[in-house]
C-alpha cells in the first residue's frame, strides 16, 4: 500500500455535509469518500494512472 500524507483541508460546510452522506451511502468513511474522489477525478482527467 502506497504511503499516505497527511494534510489539513478546509471544505465548507454544506459541501463537507453533501460529502458526509455520500460516503454514509456507499458504507466509507468521509476521509475514503475523498480519497475516493479525488483519485476518480485524477484519473478521469489523466493525471494518474490506474493500476
Amino acid at each position: 500500500m502506497a504511503k499516505k500524507k497527511p494534510f489539513a483541508l478546509r471544505l465548507d460546510e454544506d459541501m463537507m455535509k453533501a460529502i458526509e452522506k455520500w460516503a454514509a451511502d456507499e458504507f466509507r468513511s468521509t476521509n475514503g469518500q475523498i480519497e475516493w474522489i479525488i483519485n476518480k477525478a485524477l484519473k478521469d482527467a489523466g493525471r494518474l494512472k490506474s493500476k
